[in-house]
């Protein structure tokens, strides 16, 4: 088996406008790096996401309101832009984990890296914001549970926050949040008091971050505390929202990772259970740190692949 990318022109015709830092070149940089890698990888196109599947996340007056401002040409606020082809490129960046996930039990891909913009952690059930229209991530988690993958463990290694996919299963004991990120830096959530409520308590984990921090503060989180978190968890699959916006070169943020460390985080992440994985694209502002960041990203997994 190969490591899938999912991935769809369509992504490209969200258009943010000029001079923002979320556009379609951050897709065109990482697939000029995986040119070299092309045929040695699993292409799939995904199909869009279901209105169900967005239900089993978003109020339909959330998806309601991100359909509107497509057609209207409309921002959701002064980050979140949308544009005619929006809707239906969020609909098939919801869909790419629904899409990975049929490979993976197919047997067509061992695992997966969604190659999609907009990127999702976000959007939380009610609202599209941060550049993210819908929460992709958290929809694959509910598509991977209806398929049998009861416990899941989302990892988020993004210099953001995910708040929203923190939020949605933030009082669900199936589905575990483990996020490293800046701190304080937007939106603003993340502190390591931040846990669970009800049923979830103790299901969230939070490792927030001082500026400067570089890869010998990340590397323990993902090589002692994750593996930590694995053992008291036991997932059926691990789910990543990738942002490389924590590199050292990138303009919104300030940690230093460097596009080794960032291998190396890769690498506890894929050796830490032999459980399915399933990579998400989020941030990444530095076209060509981003660019590397992923192929270093594919190739580790690919080394994982071959074992």
């Amino acid at each position: 088996m190969a490591v899938a990318i999912i991935y769809d022109d369509i992504f490209l015709e969200h258009d943010t406008g000029a001079y923002h830092p979320e556009n379609a070149d951050r897709l065109r940089s990482i697939i000029r790096y995986l040119e070299p890698l092309r045929d040695e990888l699993t292409w799939i196109t995904p199909e869009p996401a279901s209105y169900d599947q967005l239900c089993s996340v978003h109020t339909p007056a959330h998806i309601a309101s991100v359909e509107h401002a497509s057609m209207n040409l409309r921002a959701i606020d002064a980050d979140t832009q949308t544009s005619e082809h929006s809707y239906e490129a969020a609909l098939k960046a919801a869909g790419a984990g629904v899409s990975a996930i049929d490979a993976i039990m197919s047997g067509q891909a061992s695992t997966a890296f969604a190659a999609v913009r907009p990127p999702g952690h976000h959007a939380t059930k009610y609202q599209a914001m941060g550049f993210c229209l819908f929460n992709s991530i958290a929809i694959a988690a509910r598509y991977a549970q209806s398929k049998g993958f009861e416990k899941v463990l989302i990892v988020d290694f993004d210099v953001h926050h995910g708040n929203g996919t923190q939020d949605i299963f933030y009082d669900d004991e199936t589905v575990f949040y483990f996020s490293s990120h800046q701190y304080p830096a937007y939106p603003g959530s993340g502190s390591a008091q931040e846990t669970g409520i009800g049923d979830g308590e103790g299901y969230t984990r939070n490792f927030p971050l001082t500026p400067g921090s570089g890869d010998e503060v990340l590397l323990p989180i993902y090589e002692e505390a994750l593996p930590e978190t694995l053992r008291e968890f036991q997932p059926d699959i691990i789910l990543v929202s990738a942002g490389y916006d924590l590199h050292h070169s990138d303009p919104l943020a300030q940690l230093n990772a460097t596009t080794e460390g960032i291998g190396d985080i890769v690498s506890a992440i894929m050796e830490s259970s032999p459980v399915p994985k399933l990579f998400f694209l989020e941030g990444g502002y530095d076209l060509d740190a981003l660019g590397q960041s992923v192929a270093k990203t594919i190739q580790v997994m690919r080394e994982y692949d071959k074992e």
